[in-house]
């Protein structure tokens, strides 16, 4: 048995079952683990989402931005993107199932026996992981309820840019889920710059990698994450796991298994 994480997939559907065959993986005794951004851009949306599903006793999954943008567009809380690759997905005969999985789905996964955790972006320097944890479950527990309309209409922004503990409603709930699935520079205080999405020696002035800061709460911590392609998968820092090596920009799919720290990659298509 045997634990793999995996970066953005992306609606790239070869490229990840080039990845599985090459680990071997058996849904029968292996897990996977997704670091988000499973659908979008790339060319096999619906069908990758369905092979994942049919997997779904085998894999944990953290959600990504574009996997929470397609539940909005899906609820008629945004409309398409030019570059979306959504549209056979929303008009799909089990689009309804899929969404209400997507829907069950963590902002953040920890497993105390491996000693991982897994978020799509990033934890903010002034969260422990325990407290990334409880607003994880904030979200959730809005996304899973009867009512995810209410979370999804009022996800979309980029203030407030800065968390505090008397934020509440739509404001308190939009950080968090920034901070977890579209966070790539902050300041040591976690005030977030989300316009910049080039490689970590780009930061703007003031800001800097979410995971550089040297007095980071959840320093210690084994953290794997995905969406930041720019970084190549690399990160000169200790305990992180940089998963997202651009498959959809015709880069790579990477696996890592989590046992050992080994990994695995399968060329993708420009």
């Amino acid at each position: 048995m045997a634990t793999y994480a995996i970066g953005d997939i992306q609606g790239c559907l070869e490229p990840l079952q080039c990845l599985l065959k090459k680990i071997a993986f058996d849904p029968a005794k292996d897990k996977l683990w997704l670091a988000g951004d499973l659908i979008n851009r790339g060319p096999d949306t619906l069908a990758t989402l369905r092979y994942l599903y049919k997997l779904r006793d085998s894999i944990t999954i953290v959600l990504g931005n574009h996997d929470l943008h397609f539940i909005a567009v899906y609820y008629g809380l945004r409309k398409l993107g030019k570059n979306d690759t959504l549209d056979q997905l929303l008009i799909a005969p089990d689009r309804l199932d899929l969404v209400y999985w997507l829907r069950q789905q963590k902002l953040v996964h920890h497993d105390e026996r491996l000693g991982y955790t897994m978020v799509h972006a990033g934890i903010p320097p002034q969260w422990t992981i325990q407290d990334a944890l409880a607003r994880s479950r904030e979200v959730e527990s809005v996304l899973q309820s009867e009512n995810p309309e209410y979370f999804l209409a009022g996800m979309y922004g980029n203030s407030p840019n800065i968390w505090s503990d008397q934020l509440s409603g739509a404001d308190r709930l939009r950080v968090i889920t920034n901070y977890f699935t579209r966070m790539r520079f902050c300041n040591a205080q976690g005030e977030l710059e989300l316009q910049t999405k080039e490689s970590a020696d780009a930061a703007p002035f003031g800001f800097a990698p979410w995971f550089s800061f040297l007095q980071r709460k959840a320093r210690n911590e084994k953290i794997i994450f995905g969406h930041w392609a720019a970084l190549e998968g690399k990160v000169n820092f200790p305990n992180l796991f940089a998963l997202d090596t651009g498959c959809v920009w015709g880069g790579t799919l990477t696996a890592m298994r989590l046992e050992d720290g080994v990994r695995f990659s399968c060329n993708c298509l420009a």
